[in-house]
């Protein structure tokens, strides 16, 4: 899980407006974030298979985020792929 404060500040860094915490953009950074903690941490805890499920999740739900973002907005799409380093 993120502290409230690390998210905070992803939220800011990627939000469209003022009010904004549910756009694509926002939650791409947010999946990037978990899936990079998660993915160090089967790097010591080879055997966490729940986890692992759990990893999967969040990877496939990233996708399908970026997915859409790609089908409704290509720009956004590239921003967001270069800005957080995702593999096509």
């Amino acid at each position: 899980m993120l502290a409230r404060e690390k998210k905070a500040a992803l939220i800011e860094q990627n939000r469209r407006d003022d009010h904004d915490t549910g756009s694509p953009e926002v939650q791409i950074a947010i999946l990037s974030t978990r899936i990079g903690e998660l993915t160090e941490h089967f790097k010591t805890h080879k055997k966490d298979h729940a986890s692992r499920r759990g990893l999967l999740m969040m990877v496939s739900r990233r996708r399908g985020l970026l997915d859409y973002l790609r089908k409704c907005d290509t720009e956004r799409y590239k921003a967001v792929i270069q800005k957080h380093g995702i593999r096509k």
